[in-house]
């Protein structure tokens, strides 16, 4: 794993990066919302169904773990090799990852409707409920 002042260098050109010890990792955060994982197998940013794509086209894997006889695998990929020698290609992986970080967040947060979907519509051909005095 990597010390603070080994994050600061490395995502130099991204910004602050906050380490927060966890689960014998760390948390990376900017901006309070955490964008990626540090662990013993190396650094891994939080990854959409696109993102993670590009990442594994360059070679990046997913993080998983064993629990249970399983594998279980989270929404986290690894730094491309090549990215660690490039600061300004780390920077713009770094971005795309607290851009993901930041739609999971705001998906959680967004209000949900008496169908229990997200977007404060009410659900199609159900009549809304009057209140009772």
């Amino acid at each position: 794993m990597l010390s603070q002042e080994e994050i600061d260098d490395l995502f130099a050109a991204f910004g602050k990066v906050r380490r927060r010890p966890m689960f014998g990792g760390a948390g990376l955060y900017a901006d309070g919302l955490m964008f990626a994982i540090d662990t013993e197998e190396g650094v891994f940013l939080k990854a959409d169904t696109s993102l993670s794509k590009a990442l594994e086209a360059r070679g990046s894997r997913p993080f998983t773990y064993p629990s249970r006889g399983k594998t279980i695998r989270l929404g986290f990929w690894s730094l491309p090799e090549n990215s660690l020698d490039n600061p300004e290609e780390l920077a713009e992986l770094a971005q795309n990852a607290l851009a993901v970080a930041r739609a999971a967040a705001e998906a959680k947060v967004a209000p949900r409707t008496s169908s229990g979907n997200r977007g404060g519509a009410p659900a199609p051909n159900r009549p809304r409920r009057r209140k009772v005095p």
